[in-house]
């Protein structure tokens, strides 16, 4: 039965069929002509692999992110990274990082963050004589910050379908967001050093604080999540919802940007992003639940138990594996089919199931934009309209950098897990 279902998958991504119906057509193949399995328990499985509290988050935190976008949140963080770090040697690179960060916590979209921050950062960039490949790969490695930095919707649908906790998720996001930042800020900082690029004129107090208070409703949205969390106001899911509120009352009282005809639009775009999400995870699910049913977790997990004593070493193939699935396939399709099949060899090693999240993830954003297959960089050409030789040279010196800061992610934890164990103390 396995052999059959990986086959029919396989064969039907060959013919460029969207994943989730490759999933759920070869699914119901194998069942209607290999098992005895009657098709009314698809059905269950489908309605089984979304009828999940933890995520009823995802929707409304996509909802509040198309809110906060169309709202005039992001254009103010824009303008707060800059007066930040505007001045810095490489400043106007550095703003694009930080911005982009920023966004992709907002927007939870890595190809939407290249393309917003892009338009505007990309010309301000090459103005300030930076290589038109160095601008392109800083964009596109950026851009896949929002994979990792919460509120990730990639760290929400790992924690539905490994059990772990969304808010421990999401608190060491943070650390890992910040530690791929920083690697980036340090690359760019010496790469201007290097090329000699003027510096910018320092942004006055006066101007740091006026922006810092223009952007202060988008700053605090994550003391106001994980706050809540942690205080004990809200779940994560019941967080999502007090957030699509929040941006609602800024984005149309506070900034008075969104306009009843943008509401409508944010309204149409957030359900389709949803239903494309929630489609693919209900799909996955039977996916799933048929390679259980094969033994298919327990033989991997058997395999590793016997082959792979060490958790050094197990990591580190599955940090391999994970980077080329993530340059060949959308973000959560990937959790989806690896987290369940790996997760309990993972734990039997003694690795913390948060940890492993994040490793996951973090692998992941760095697999959006690898060359030849990554989303970003196909978003990044047609900001830059550079072709793939062109963009390939800046690319992979982000790809580089980012590799030896997943390698500290995933060697050493404490980097990443070091506010879970002090909230949790």
């Amino acid at each position: 039965m396995t052999t059959t279902l990986i086959i029919l998958i396989l064969l039907l991504l060959l013919t460029s069929a969207p994943i989730f119906v490759a999933f759920g057509l070869a699914a119901f193949l194998t069942v209607i002509f290999i098992t005895d399995i009657q098709p009314v328990v698809l059905v269950q499985q489908i309605f089984g692999g979304i009828d999940q509290f933890a995520l009823m988050a995802l929707p409304f935190f996509i909802f509040a992110a198309n809110i906060m976008d169309a709202g005039g949140l992001s254009d103010r963080l824009m303008r707060w990274a800059r007066a930040l770090v505007g001045h810095v040697t490489g400043g106007v690179a550095m703003t694009a990082q930080v911005s982009s960060m920023f966004f992709g916590a907002l927007s939870g979209s890595g190809p939407a963050t290249v393309m917003a921050i892009g338009k505007i950062m990309y010309p301000e960039m090459l103005r300030a004589h930076f290589k038109p490949s160095f601008a392109s790969g800083l964009l596109a490695s950026a851009g896949a910050a929002s994979l990792i930095i919460p509120p990730s919707i990639t760290l929400i649908v790992f924690g539905s379908v490994t059990g772990t906790s969304i808010g421990d998720l999401f608190l060491a996001g943070i650390g890992a967001g910040i530690v791929i930042g920083i690697s980036s800020i340090i690359y760019i900082y010496f790469y201007s050093c290097y090329h000699q690029f003027p510096r910018n004129k320092r942004a006055s107090l006066k101007e740091l604080l006026v922006s810092t208070r223009q952007a202060i409703w988008a700053l605090i949205i994550p003391i106001i999540i994980l706050g809540g969390i942690y205080g004990g106001f809200f779940t994560p899911t019941e967080a999502a919802g007090v957030i699509v509120i929040y941006a609602l009352i800024v984005s149309a009282f506070i900034y008075r940007q969104l306009t009843l005809k943008q509401f409508y639009r944010v309204c149409v775009d957030s359900a389709t992003t949803s239903a494309q999400i929630l489609v693919l995870v209900a799909s996955a699910q039977i996916l799933g639940w048929l390679l259980t049913r094969g033994g298919v977790p327990q033989q991997v997990a058997t395999f590793v138990s016997e082959n792979i004593s060490s958790a050094i070493l197990f990591l580190l193939i599955l940090n391999l594996v994970l980077l080329v699935m993530g340059m060949m396939m959308e973000g959560i399709a990937a959790i989806v089919i690896t987290a369940p099949l790996l997760f309990p060899a993972a734990t039997a090693l003694g690795i913390d199931p948060v940890h492993f999240g994040i490793i996951i993830v973090t692998n992941l954003a760095i697999g959006m934009y690898t060359p030849p297959f990554g989303m970003n960089i196909f978003v990044a050409q047609s900001v830059s309209k550079l072709n793939m030789l062109q963009i390939l040279p800046g690319v992979m010196k982000f790809v580089a950098v980012n590799l030896f800061a997943l390698l500290v992610i995933t060697y050493v934890p404490d980097t990443t897990m070091f506010l879970v164990e002090w909230i949790s103390r």
